[in-house]
């Protein structure tokens, strides 16, 4: 069974950061495409930072330039570097991944277009 596992998330001040790390287990990330998202109360689970399988990054509008996302092959991990964080942040944050096939730059958002979820991990800005 696929498992995703996030681990970074915490309370920081506005401007702070954080780092936020996904792991799997049983399900090698490289060359997959592995979004981050996060859901605030009451919402549907917005595309925050996505990779496609070819290394191609999108970022949602509200945070380009102040989040990074990357892989670290060796350790089977993508991680998303938070920056210069506002309270509008403040969300529970959600890895996922795709079962097999590429994305568009534009797709790599879609929470529909991904099939492995972990359970979150939440962030907290005041």
């Amino acid at each position: 069974q696929v498992q995703l596992v996030e681990s970074g998330g915490g309370s920081v001040q506005v401007g702070g950061s954080l780092r936020l790390s996904c792991e799997a287990s049983t399900l090698d990330l490289a060359g997959r495409c592995v979004g981050w998202f996060r859901r605030l109360p009451g919402q549907e689970r917005e595309g925050v930072a996505a990779i496609a399988g070819d290394g191609r990054t999108n970022y949602a509008d509200s945070v380009k330039g102040r989040f990074t996302i990357s892989r670290d092959g060796a350790k089977n991990i993508i991680v998303v570097q938070m920056d210069s964080l506002k309270p509008e942040d403040t969300a529970m944050y959600y890895c996922a991944a795709r079962r097999h096939g590429n994305l568009t730059t534009g797709q790599v958002l879609d929470r529909l277009m991904y099939n492995f979820w972990g359970q979150g991990t939440q962030v907290t800005v005041s």
